[in-house]
């Protein structure tokens, strides 16, 4: 079992093998946000979780076949309704951002956390969700002080022409906004 600081405890915990040990001496640093949909822009039905497990059927969707063999990982999932899924203890890399580079360093695995909201770049995300974002964001500040608001970027940003989410649904001004009145 991972070490109980590198779990989130409202989280539930589903392990996922895409993971490896971060560099020595590494530091958390960044907080990346991202967004899922499996299909793409259906919602639920528990496909996100069997992918970043190496789970997923390739049979129960054409669009499947072409992601098989992907190994992925987030260290969390916030699902629409809130829920809050954690693949990888926080202590590890998950295999979230792939070629990136933030200020100039790169491979962001090394040093960031990854989340991934469930959503597509153009619909809308749930107040669920950005409640639950701004909670966990402020905790995870709170165990990682170099995570400042300012190392809080889209994988849009760490990987530009490559990478679209969280898109432009995700409503950043919002965001920043509960994340300010949720400050002591």
């Amino acid at each position: 079992m991972p070490e109980e600081t590198a779990i989130l405890k409202q989280a539930r915990f589903v392990p996922s093998p895409n993971f490896n040990e971060r560099p020595d001496g590494v530091e958390i640093s960044l907080l990346v946000i991202h967004n899922i949909s499996l299909p793409p822009g259906q919602f639920g039905g528990g496909c996100i979780e069997r992918f970043f497990c190496n789970r997923l059927d390739r049979e129960a969707h054409p669009y499947f076949r072409s992601i098989e063999g992907l190994e992925v990982s987030a260290h969390l999932l916030i699902e629409r309704s809130g829920e809050i899924v954690q693949f990888v203890p926080f202590d590890k890399r998950a295999w979230h951002a792939g070629r990136s580079s933030f200020c100039g360093r790169d491979n962001c695995n090394d040093f960031s956390i990854g989340i991934e909201l469930e959503g597509t770049d153009d619909e809308p995300y749930t107040d669920h969700q950005y409640r639950v974002l701004v909670e966990v964001t402020r905790e995870l500040q709170g165990r990682y002080p170099r995570i400042t608001t300012d190392r809080i970027r889209g994988h849009s940003d760490i990987a530009p022409g490559r990478k679209t989410d969280p898109g432009p649904a995700f409503d950043w001004g919002r965001y920043r906004s509960l994340l300010g009145e949720a400050l002591p």
